[in-house]
């Protein structure tokens, strides 16, 4: 309950509550919350008190308005653990959910296309490669929430464009490359704000705060074999660090 004596601001404490509600399931996913009326006459306090627990709850993400219907529980935020990435093959052809991932577009560019990608694939630099741009959407709930775009050297994977219009299983294209399975990931990460391109495939609006994390993968031998750019909605994703030592 709320505690006025407390040196808490009241409308934490409310936050708290809500919060509470919605982790144990008394406020399930998509149902609609007391009014703020309601809210004001359970726990005996004012509605401005009211009106900022929930307007930011609802800027957080947590909560959502209907107009003219209430105020309602969002759907809980995906969880992306920035570790466990294995690579486009295995996060797109193995997908055991149907339409987890959903390409966009599977295109053949050159390096001069996009410099970042003689940064990455030092190797091949100086020189006119193919690269293999995938393009595809995470989805959850229903929901887009991850805006993915994966480039991977023809040169070590000659076939991978028809592999992948094939579906064919990730296991199936590593086969006889073994020296080329993604052993570690160097990970990049900044806050951006959404252009007219994400917006139509993220479903947000310009202006958006969005989660940009750059992924390089590499082999044992330290050859990067993959290169993705990933996007996510601050407002649908939270992410996982672990550290060990």
């Amino acid at each position: 309950m709320i505690n006025k004596y407390s040196d808490v601001p009241l409308y934490c404490q409310l936050k708290a509550l809500v919060l509470k509600k919605i982790d144990s399931g008394d406020y399930a996913q998509d149902s609609k919350i007391p009014s703020e009326q309601e809210l004001c006459d359970i726990y005996n306090i004012s509605r401005p008190t009211v009106r900022q627990a929930i307007s930011e709850l609802t800027n957080s993400g947590y909560l959502y308005k209907e107009k003219g219907k209430g105020t309602f529980v969002s759907k809980s935020k995906t969880h992306i653990d920035i570790k466990s990435y294995s690579g486009f093959t295995d996060s797109l052809l193995d997908s055991e959910v149907p339409g987890e991932k959903e390409i966009i577009s599977i295109a053949v560019i050159k390096n001069t296309e996009f410099q970042k990608l003689d940064e990455v694939f030092t190797i091949l630099r100086n020189q006119r490669v193919d690269f293999a741009e995938i393009k595809y959407v995470s989805v959850r709930n229903g929901e887009v929430f991850a805006l993915n775009v994966s480039y991977i050297p023809i040169s070590l994977f000659p076939n991978i464009v028809e592999d992948i219009k094939d579906k064919k299983p990730s296991y199936d294209i590593m086969r006889g490359k073994y020296p080329l399975i993604p052993a570690k990931t160097k990970s990049c990460l900044e806050v951006i704000y959404a252009e007219q391109c994400d917006s139509q495939f993220l479903q947000v609006q310009t202006g958006q705060a969005l989660i940009r994390i750059e992924n390089v993968l590499y082999s044992k031998s330290s050859q990067a074999v993959e290169h993705v750019i990933t996007k996510y909605r601050a407002d649908k994703c939270k992410l996982i660090f672990e550290n060990s030592r």
